[in-house]
């Protein structure tokens, strides 16, 4: 791992003063690389981070985006009148510029909907964007600037394989519409998952407020490890608890964009898995809980093709440890369709590795709907088939398979039996649904009383009618 810009001038600092520098001998004699290690000096305690500023600051920018907004006021809609008025919202936020020739990588969320994007540089220089792609997964979006040929300054994205939790970060952005400010702190913690974002979140302790969205998160050499995204507050102002996504999502969804795509394909594993828990680690053999134990294997997935089996512990992908299905997801995730991936897989006490090839779940991530008719619960619902790519679109186990509810009608049967759109229909009358035609012809046969399977929210809810 390279000495950064700040390690390197404490060095030089230290060895002036006639101390030695962050080294540490080696059983053969010489030197090793530096080291992480903590302020030991006044000197160390003087040290600046304008180095680290002056290399990141001038590529972080300032977004502001229009949307119109129709609405209707409310005191002419209780007498049934009212032409709907159409007024400007404007949020307000930060990018990263990642390529001289204008293209700016910032958060979803600050840019969805907007009719109008103007950015503004750190030195005031303004260009007005375009939208060239919108990940909502990972809550990224990258733009376009009209910089009529001028180039522009930028950060390296960096690879946050590297980090450790406890090194030094810089969070800059624009809260509160202010102006360009800069905030310090450590990593707290690596991998933070949940939500329906990146997957594999960096918390901070550096400050981050409401307009920082979208900003740098940088090391101590300058490099974007993460787009500062959002913030865990009781208040909504920071508690010092914040979350960025990673810079190999960053980078994967650049890619994306600036190859001419309009959405970022995900490959998958194809299999369905748990996070291990202490007591089937302990049954397993393994050291400590780790890793994900596959139960499922999708038939000619890429895992089955590797050969991983149910009641695999899948423990690291690529190197890096997992620590939850969301993990692995997020590792295999940003990978590009035809990578080869490598599984570190314990299996009959010991570990092996397997290699997979990264590709897109199959199937229609948009399929056509059915809509149900006749005598059942399910009559006035929308259903769709529930491929591995839809069901990767919404976050859902690809391969236990089902049918979607992609609809359901206000007044219908099925709205009064308390289905909602996004239920998966699992099963009916103890037979497991695969498919709408299926599902069509269990429907049309006869039945006094109808047993349910769905799943919702995760859960399996079962019910008679």
């Amino acid at each position: 791992m390279k000495p950064s810009r700040l390690v390197f001038a404490l060095a030089m600092m230290l060895s002036a003063c006639g101390q030695p520098s962050d080294t540490r001998a080696q059983d053969g004699g010489g030197l090793a690389e530096p080291t992480r290690r903590p302020p030991e000096t006044q000197g160390d305690m003087q040290a600046s981070f304008a180095p680290v500023v002056q290399v990141s600051a001038p590529a972080v920018v300032n977004i502001s985006a229009r949307t119109l907004v129709r609405q209707r006021d409310p005191f002419f809609e209780m007498f049934g009148g009212g032409a709907p008025r159409t007024r400007v919202a404007q949020s307000v936020g930060s990018g990263v510029i990642v390529r001289a020739d204008g293209i700016v990588v910032t958060n979803n969320h600050v840019i969805n909907g907007a009719q109008q994007i103007l950015v503004t540089l750190n030195d005031r220089r303004e260009f007005p964007a375009e939208i060239i792609l919108q990940d909502s997964r990972s809550d990224l979006a990258v733009l376009r600037l009209e910089t009529g040929g001028e180039r522009l300054p930028v950060v390296a994205i960096g690879d946050e394989n590297e980090l450790q939790i406890g090194d030094l970060v810089l969070a800059i952005g624009n809260p509160f519409g202010i102006g360009q400010t800069v905030t310090s702190g450590i990593i707290s913690a690596l991998n933070r998952t949940g939500g329906e974002g990146a997957g594999a979140y960096i918390q901070t302790d550096a400050a981050i407020n409401q307009g920082n969205s979208g900003g740098a998160l940088v090391d101590m050499d300058g490099d974007l490890i993460g787009i500062n995204s959002m913030i865990l507050s009781p208040s909504g102002t920071s508690a010092g608890i914040g979350f960025a996504v990673p810079a190999s999502m960053v980078r994967r969804v650049v890619e994306s964009a600036a190859g001419g795509e309009t959405a970022v394909v995900r490959p998958w594993l194809g299999v369905s898995a748990e996070a291990v828990t202490s007591e089937e680690a302990r049954r397993l053999g393994l050291d400590r809980p780790r890793g994900v134990i596959v139960s499922d294997v999708y038939r000619n997935g890429p895992a089955a093709r590797a050969g991983v089996r149910a009641g695999d512990v899948i423990t690291a992908i690529g190197g890096v440890e997992i620590e939850d299905v969301a993990s692995m997801n997020y590792r295999v995730g940003v990978a590009r369709p035809g990578d080869t991936l490598q599984l570190t897989v314990f299996r009959d006490g010991r570990e092996t590795t397997l290699r997979a090839e990264a590709e897109a779940p199959p199937g229609d991530p948009t399929p056509a709907t059915v809509v149900l008719g006749g005598r059942n619960p399910f009559s006035g619902a929308q259903v769709a088939d529930l491929s591995p790519a839809l069901a990767d679109q919404l976050g859902v186990d690809p391969v236990s398979g089902g049918v979607l509810l992609a609809g359901v009608s206000g007044r219908s049967y099925a709205a009064a039996a308390g289905f909602r759109r996004g239920d998966i229909i699992r099963s009916l009358n103890g037979q497991r649904v695969t498919s709408t035609r299926q599902l069509q012809q269990l429907l049309n046969q006869p039945q006094r009383a109808w047993e349910v399977t769905i799943v919702r929210d995760g859960r399996e809810v079962t019910g008679r009618f």
